[in-house]
């Protein structure tokens, strides 16, 4: 059976799955004070940091229209069937564009493919793994039917957590006050947030990033069902060597079958801000 995936931006790839032709990515806009820029393979993330750093407005997102996920969908060309990957429905209309998007192809006739919309309840690299499990799927032979069943398992088992370096967005968006921002800047209070059911939740929070990472840690392994079956993954802004110190701690408390990390693109960028880490499994 031949198939294309079909992933918004805020999915985070290496390189070289970036230029696996079995992927298509869609780009969302982002907004950093007048500015618009597309999160597609131009995106320059120090740039765009630096950008983000210095604009008092806080940054937006815009996901794709449903005509970009149309023409995604013509692009994949004579295949039998068409995943999307897309971001959490509960905080981007990513999904509900990918939807209409897969009515209108088929009303119109642009194609015969079968078109399956996942909501990732996720975000960057939780995004990814899902778009890597069909594909490691789909090359297995296994039935279509059974791939949709299996991936929706996936889905609802999987954890993400992600913890911060900074919590300047939180007080551009108003969902923390001077006041309060000043007093956690003062204190190197960092944040620990985990994906619940598609929404973003607070877990703990901890004093300094060593001990917010460890912490954020400790509920990850314990939540991960079945961890040597599946990939870990971990996108990062800009820290690399933090990405593989987190990867380390991880994999002497619990193993692994591979591990997957990742520079955060425009989505992830935008929204965890330079030093942030997100992992998932």
């Amino acid at each position: 059976m031949t198939y294309k995936i079909v992933c918004d931006s805020g999915c985070d790839f290496n390189e070289e799955d970036r230029q696996d032709p079995v992927f298509i990515r869609v780009p969302l806009t982002l907004r950093v004070g007048e500015e618009e820029i597309i999160d597609d393979d131009s995106f320059d993330q120090p740039s765009f940091l630096e950008k983000v750093d210095a604009c008092e407005e806080c940054p937006h997102s815009a996901c794709p229209s449903e005509g970009a996920f149309l023409d995604a969908y013509i692009q994949a060309g004579d295949v039998d069937v068409i995943f999307v990957v897309a971001l959490t429905k509960k905080l981007s209309g990513s999904y509900n564009a990918a939807h209409v998007a897969k009515e209108i192809y088929t009303e119109e006739g642009h194609g015969k493919a079968k078109i399956v919309v996942i909501d990732s309840r996720s975000a960057a690299v939780g995004e990814t793994v899902i778009a890597l499990k069909l594909r490691e799927l789909m090359n297995s032979g296994m039935p279509l039917r059974e791939v949709v069943h299996t991936t929706a398992e996936f889905v609802r088992e999987m954890s993400t957590f992600f913890t911060l370096e900074t919590i300047d967005t939180f007080r551009k968006n108003g969902r923390m006050n001077g006041v309060t921002f000043l007093m956690a800047n003062a204190l190197n209070i960092k944040l620990v947030l985990y994906a619940n059911r598609g929404e973003i939740a607070k877990y703990t929070q901890a004093v300094g990033m060593k001990k917010s990472i460890d912490k954020m840690i400790a509920q990850f392994v314990s939540e991960v069902k079945d961890p040597e079956t599946k990939v870990l993954g971990i996108t990062h802004i800009n820290c690399p060597e933090r990405a593989e110190e987190v990867r380390d701690k991880i994999l002497a408390l619990t193993p692994f079958r591979s591990v997957y990390i990742v520079h955060g693109g425009g989505i992830s960028s935008l929204y965890a801000n330079q030093g942030g880490i997100i992992i998932t499994a």
